[in-house]
């Protein structure tokens, strides 16, 4: 009859928004309001510690000079110019002379020349609370030890040591930009101090430079002076060796070339010739000897070959004479037959032409012969004494190959001596020349202001450092923040329906009402002083004291969220419980059941809870007989009610000679046929049944309650109820959660909720509210 098959819950329960997930620039300036004090203290402290260090800190003054490092300085005392050097090349020369500056040795050269081993202000500086207590244990150690005391001198370069140590720490040498300038500043708290040392290491490497050329060049001129004397004179030991060898061996020369061998060109050359010659004087022969051979016939027809190389007009003429004998004799034969006497005439002439033909061709084969011969002869002659002047320069030959290698070597120790000779006289020269390569070009001046400690820089980062602690605090602080705070947590975390807030009623001294713009009216009990702690009697009738405030107002929407839920019901059982003990669940449940009695509904109040009846604890005189009595039967019910008699409220409380330790199984109580059968018969007489029942997280009464209550209505403590706690409690207690009308954030600060709303939130604009709200009262919470 009085179940329900929709769960209350489910009206209400939405998935959490995915938008939460990002950065919510709102929600992140409403944290940054939220906490703007801690992070406005963290800042003043910051600050505060920043102006305190300057106060105390000692100033530093710092001095700066640049030497420039140029290659071309030195350029008119070179013979050559300068080659081009590589950026690599110039970062390692800067690097180096970075380097240099900071070295030891440099820092004791300065120490020397200033005599900076005595002076109190290097050796003795302002120390740092660390530095102090390091020196404290270094004494007591040298107290403790038992070694020798050192001599005066080890004493000295002790000092010495340290002022060149303290000196290196202080330095500051570094390249400007990607320029060849080389910027040297250093830290002290005497500015005059500070610009003598500048300007002395500037000076002392300016020094340092023209004192390593100038022992480089005279070590290097020394050198190169022995050596050139052991090289000249090796040189012309090699001269000498070469002329007495070639005079030894006969390796005389003429145009650069030894006499054998021009006799052998020479030979060589003529041998082409004769044997050129010869070759043309054989063809010659063997051609005429080849006509010959054939006979007296056929040489007259191959007669008209040797004729083209000879000058022997005779056989030309025999020729030519031959050539028309023949062709007269043709034509006679042709026409007047062979046997005609002059035919036969002339075959006589040219039989007798013919041996005359031979006969010459004999005499000029027989000629041609001679001359091969002698040509030949001349040939064989040439090669006979090219074989002899070969023979000769072969044996020369192999003795120029030893004239060769000692020419080279006298040649090779020659060009060395004159090398060294020339780089001998260019150190002279450079010996003679001594230029730096670096030059000063901004003076050290005294510093008229400290470089540090920085005020603005000192400010600038205490207020970073303080803005960063606060946030760090902040984020720390929004970590722990695991409370409901705001409406919108009850549907984000719970998916339940918020009722409101309940606000704060009384607390510390001097605490403004708590009813948000409403008036404080007089009762009974006269009108409340705000210096005094609100009596506890006073909570149980705030609705009744200030009808028109936000309490009040909260409390009608929780009645009006039960007259939707449970419509069609005439008698409503609500339970009212909380997680935890101490949530300001019992003042809730009897000023709930106040405000229906006030407005004209039948209520009847029932103290639930059993473990600690507050509400009944509340009530004069003390009941004598109650809830427990009527569930055994004792008595009936309505002899143990109590009727208020401004609202005409019935109150069923506790004895409280019947809680306590006697009643171990509450539970039992809550659930057992008696209360079912006090329910059942109340739901006829009332119209509506407040149930104060116990925390819902120490004990199971409100478990063992739920099938007989139509609704709860769930009370969290604003701002000190984990979330968690109650999600898990309803998440294990369905049926509970299933019958939640809605939940109330009680004993809110007002004052500071808004500062835990978005942007646009309901709880930003509760100011606007104070006009709606015209009573209050003080009271206790």
């Amino acid at each position: 009859m009085h179940q329900r098959t929709v769960p209350h819950s489910s009206v209400f329960r939405r998935e959490p928004d995915p938008s939460d997930s990002f950065i919510d620039l709102n929600r992140l300036l409403a944290i940054l309001a939220r906490h703007a004090r801690l992070i406005a203290l963290s800042v003043a402290l910051a600050v505060a510690l920043g102006v305190t260090y300057l106060v105390f800190a000692t100033p530093i003054y710092t001095s700066q000079t640049q030497v420039l490092l140029d290659e071309d300085l030195s350029r008119y005392a070179e013979d050559t110019e300068p080659s081009p050097q590589s950026s690599q090349q110039a970062d390692m020369r800067i690097s180096s002379a970075v380097e240099i500056l900071k070295s030891g040795r440099m820092a004791l050269r300065v120490v020397d020349d200033l005599n900076l081993a005595d002076n109190e202000i290097i050796l003795n500086p302002p120390q740092s609370p660390v530095s102090i207590a390091k020196g404290w244990v270094k004494s007591l150690t040298s107290l403790v030890s038992t070694s020798p005391a050192p001599s005066e001198e080890a004493l000295l370069n002790g000092r010495r040591q340290k002022a060149a140590a303290l000196l290196q720490q202080a330095l500051t040498v570094e390249r400007v930009a990607r320029s060849s300038v080389v910027a040297v500043s250093f830290r002290s708290s005497d500015p005059q101090l500070a610009a003598g040392i500048t300007k002395k290491y500037a000076d002392a490497y300016l020094e340092d430079q023209l004192n390593a050329n100038f022992d480089a060049t005279e070590q290097a001129t020394i050198w190169l002076q022995e050596r050139l004397t052991d090289l000249q004179g090796r040189a012309q030991a090699a001269a000498l060796e070469v002329e007495r060898y070639r005079n030894d061996n006969g390796l005389t020369s003429a145009r650069g070339e030894l006499m054998s061998e021009q006799q052998l060109s020479d030979l060589n050359s003529q041998l082409i010739v004769a044997q050129a010659d010869t070759a043309s004087a054989s063809a010659r022969y063997n051609q005429f000897k080849a006509i010959i051979e054939q006979g007296a016939e056929k040489a007259v027809d191959n007669a008209t070959i040797p004729t083209k190389t000879t000058d022997n007009s005779l056989i030309q003429d025999l020729r030519s004479r031959y050539i028309s004998v023949v062709k007269r004799e043709q034509e006679i034969t042709q026409n007047f037959g062979a046997d005609h006497p002059q035919a036969a005439a002339l075959r006589t002439d040219k039989a007798d032409l013919t041996r005359q033909i031979f006969q010459e061709l004999q005499q000029l084969t027989a000629s041609y012969r001679n001359e091969y011969e002698v040509a030949r002869s001349r040939e064989d002659s040439l090669r006979d004494s090219i074989e002899k002047v070969a023979g000769n320069n072969a044996v020369a030959n192999r003795s120029l190959v030893r004239l060769r290698e000692l020419e080279q070597k006298a040649t090779a120790l020659k060009v060395l001596s004159e090398s060294y000779l020339s780089r001998y006289e260019q150190a002279s020269q450079q010996q003679s020349f001594p230029i730096a390569k670096a030059r000063v070009i901004s003076d050290a001046g005294v510093p008229v202001s400290p470089s540090s400690p920085s005020r603005t820089m000192v400010i600038g980062l205490s207020l970073v450092l303080g803005l960063m602690a606060g946030g760090a605090l902040t984020f720390v602080q929004e970590m722990r923040e695991r409370y409901f705070r705001v409406e919108g947590d009850i549907r984000t975390v719970l998916g339940l329906k918020p009722l409101g807030y309940l606000p704060l009623v009384g607390g510390q001294k001097k605490r403004k009402p708590a009813m948000i713009g409403a008036k404080v009216v007089k009762t009974e009990h006269g009108p409340p002083e705000e210096e005094e702690v609100i009596p506890l009697e006073r909570m149980t009738r705030i609705v009744l004291d200030a009808p028109r405030s936000a309490f009040a107002e909260t409390l009608r929407n929780a009645k009006l969220a039960s007259d939707v839920m449970l419509q069609g019901l005439e008698s409503r059982v609500i339970g009212v419980v909380s997680a935890l003990p101490g949530e300001g669940k019992s003042t809730v449940a009897t000023n709930f059941a106040a405000l229906l009695a006030a407005s004209g509904k039948r209520t009847l109040l029932i103290d639930a809870d059993l473990r600690k009846p507050s509400l009944s604890a509340m009530l004069k005189p003390t009941p004598q007989a109650g809830l427990v009595e009527t569930i055994l039967g004792e008595i009936p019910w309505n002899q143990a009610i109590k009727i208020d008699r401004q609202t005409k409220l019935a109150v069923l409380p506790i004895a409280l000679r019947s809680s306590g330790g006697a009643l171990h199984h509450t539970n039992e109580l809550v659930s057992s046929p008696g209360m079912k059968r006090l329910i059942a018969e109340v739901r006829k007489a009332f119209d509506y049944v407040i149930v104060d029942l116990a925390p819902l997280g120490p004990v199971v009464d409100a478990k063992a309650f739920e099938p007989l209550a139509d609704g709860f209505v769930f009370v969290v403590e604003w701002g000190r109820t984990p979330s968690a706690l109650v999600r898990d409690l309803l998440a294990a207690e369905n049926r509970i959660e299933a019958k939640v009308l809605g939940v109330v954030l009680n004993k809110t600060d007002m004052a500071v909720l808004p500062r835990y709303s978005d942007f646009g939130g309901a709880e930003k604009y509760r100011q606007l509210y104070d006009e709606y709200y015209t009573e209050s009262v003080n009271g206790a919470s």
